[in-house]
């Protein structure tokens, strides 16, 4: 079964100084562990890129909208561009993992409660593997619950879409 790394919208904007993404460090070294392992197999990245509309911190074409520069990516990794939570939706996500056999997603990225979930979510209503980094997506305080509560939530429910474990138990076939 052909396996990918997807990485969903970890772009400059989401580490604003006056609001960084939860555990941002931890988040940025746990994808960057992930992303090397994945490259020593040939397994292949996604990088899913959101395209805000003016104004916003993933505002197309802006320093923000920009792939966080630690985990940038190469030139055999493949970026998809979207504008919804989903990324699967109205964009090449489906048919790009088709072409390369791939029917295994191992996610991680942000926003834990909105573009993460419903890639979660969408790739198992799609019949794809799914597995879950529980330590390699992140989020922000909420109004009601913190960002941790937030995560352990989600780590909680999505494994009802797919395997939910730790960055160091990830393991990429050759």
């Amino acid at each position: 079964m052909g396996e990918a790394l997807v990485i969903i919208d970890v772009q400059r904007g989401m580490f604003q100084k006056d609001n960084v993404v939860y555990k941002g460090e931890n988040l940025l070294r746990n994808i960057k562990d992930l992303i090397s392992r994945a490259r020593s197999t040939e397994t292949p990245i996604f990088y899913i890129q959101h395209n805000a509309p003016a104004g916003k911190p993933l505002e197309y074409g802006t320093e923000g909208w920009e792939i966080h520069p630690e985990i940038v990516p190469s030139n055999q990794d493949i970026i998809i561009q979207k504008r919804t939570p989903d990324s699967f939706f109205n964009t090449s996500l489906d048919d790009e993992l088709k072409e390369k056999g791939i029917e295994h997603l191992v996610i991680t990225g942000i926003q834990t409660e909105v573009c993460v979930d419903t890639t979660c979510r969408r790739a198992y209503s799609l019949e794809y593997k799914v597995t879950l980094v529980s330590d390699a997506h992140s989020t922000w305080n909420g109004s009601d619950i913190t960002a941790e509560q937030i995560i352990n939530h989600h780590n909680r429910v999505l494994h009802w879409f797919g395997d939910v474990c730790p960055s160091k138990d990830i393991q990429f076939d050759i």
